[in-house]
């Protein structure tokens, strides 16, 4: 009999402990590594740099290669927005890095290859990251340091059966238009793979087990995680199972959802089209209300962000230690789904959300997301719709709670607070002109195409196979 890959995905979701990773075993591996890493993060003047300074004309923040990235500076219209212009600083990567995780077959059972990996951004240190993980100035050596491990599994995939190969944006809030190449290929069964120092084979069932703890798995992993081509369910088993306030009994994949494919499709698209957004580069210097020190860049007002410097001295990475600018946030966000049932089939609550960074003026997000300081300072009715409704739920319809961290190669102590919320349809009932309820498929079947589904709609996804497995 054929086994499809949904079954198998199944399989390994319902798997905790496997004939090549116990999970006490692994956690046990993961801690002692955490106490052997002697990586060091020093927050310092940004003359302390090496290889980093201040263009004389833009004042953009430049490597001496003309590599990695470059802090500069946008102006922003987005009329009918609280704040209709602003300008401010942002990091452009304009190269396309590869987040990739390696696949293989065990007695039946797929496991994925992850790493704990340090980033300088990383409150911890260690995080779970994905096989490869890596920028094209890093992989291509432009650092002079070692090569990157497994890359060629990921640049030559053909050899190999992709699962999932597709470009996503990141945060468009303080990246303008970066995309990463979200991949998971595997491997034959008989194909002899090296488990190299610092990598250990998981299961779904335990990567998702993972998920629930704090800080853990990064924010790379959880995109590509929430890649995979199918629902890691056996679709005969409930996803996920309704609490008090949703159906019982609600029956995955089902046939109904709230609103047709076509439908959803030519919503985005309108607001593509209807929706101004203008986003302009101009120098870094350019970027009125905005401060530099010795220290930081940071706005007048005290809130959203600011730029700053670290110096790392770092264990098991290609190179040993290096400087580089940092983006750091002012607070910790939130990010959350509503999920309601219709016709027993789950449904989350998106909205089109625009950022200034995004490719295509919207990209389907949470229901919330934001960060509630940046908020203070503005009317009440500028608040983001829904806020309350999601981290004032009781804990009977609270699925999942978690604080994750973001993306620690840019991005300095940057956390968000991941919820899934349960609630009735019957909530929210109109939806407002931004959001729609969404089938999870729908969600699933947009990620397999670029510049559909955010970065923190991605992880949140992740996490609701996490409930299901």
């Amino acid at each position: 009999m054929v086994t499809t890959l949904q079954e198998r995905l199944a399989r390994s979701a319902a798997t905790l402990d496997s004939s090549v990773t116990l999970l006490a075993d692994f956690q046990r591996w993961f801690r002692e590594r955490v106490d052997a890493d002697e990586s060091r993060i020093e927050i310092i003047p940004f003359e302390a740099m090496r290889g980093w300074a201040f263009a004389p004309d833009t004042h953009n923040l430049v490597h001496d290669t003309g590599r990695f990235f470059t802090v500069e500076g946008i102006r922003v219209r987005m009329p009918g927005a609280p704040v209709e212009e602003w300008r401010q600083p942002i990091l452009h990567q304009p190269e396309i890095g590869i987040l990739g995780i390696l696949v293989k077959d065990f007695d039946g059972v797929p496991h994925f290859l992850m790493q704990a990996k340090m980033e300088p951004g990383n409150h911890g240190g260690l995080q779970l990251s994905p096989t490869v993980q890596a920028t094209r100035s890093n992989y291509t050596r432009v650092h002079k340091g070692r090569a990157v491990p497994y890359l060629e599994y990921f640049q030559r995939a053909e050899r190999h059966r992709v699962l999932a190969d597709v470009r996503q944006s990141e945060q468009g809030s303080w990246f303008f238009r970066k995309r990463n190449r979200n991949m998971l290929v595997e491997v034959g069964r008989d194909e002899d793979v090296e488990v190299r120092d610092g990598f250990r084979w998981l299961t779904l069932g335990q990567l998702y087990h993972l998920l629930a703890v704090e800080d853990l798995v990064n924010m790379d992993a959880r995109s590509v995680l929430a890649c995979l081509p199918q629902s890691p369910l056996d679709p005969e088993e409930p996803f996920p199972a309704a609490g008090p306030h949703g159906t019982a009994g609600p029956e995955w994949p089902g046939p109904h959802t709230l609103h047709r494919d076509a439908d959803i499709l030519s919503w985005i698209t309108g607001l593509r089209t209807e929706r101004e957004v203008f986003t302009e580069r101009i120098p870094l210097r350019e970027t009125t209300g905005w401060h530099r020190n010795a220290h930081r860049i940071s706005h007048e007002s005290g809130r959203f962000f600011s730029v700053m410097a670290v110096d790392v001295t770092a264990g098991g990475r290609e190179v040993g230690g290096w400087t580089q600018p940092m983006i750091e946030p002012h607070g910790p966000g939130v990010a959350a789904f509503l999920l309601a049932y219709a016709d027993k089939v789950p449904h989350v609550l998106v909205q089109a959300r625009a950022e200034p960074g995004y490719t295509d003026v919207v990209e389907l997000a949470p229901t919330v997301q934001c960060t509630p300081r940046n908020y203070t300072q503005l009317p009440e009715e500028a608040a983001p719709p829904f806020l309350e409704e999601v981290v004032q739920a009781s804990a009977d319809r609270v699925r999942f709670d978690t604080v994750l961290s973001e993306e620690g190669g840019r991005f300095f102590h940057a956390f968000n607070r991941y919820l899934v919320v349960e609630t009735e349809m019957s909530a929210v009932p109109e939806e407002p002109p931004h959001y729609r309820w969404m089938a999870v498929r729908q969600l699933l079947d947009l990620i397999r195409h670029s510049h559909y589904v955010n970065v923190e709609a991605r992880t949140l996804i992740a996490c609701l196979h996490s409930l299901a497995g």
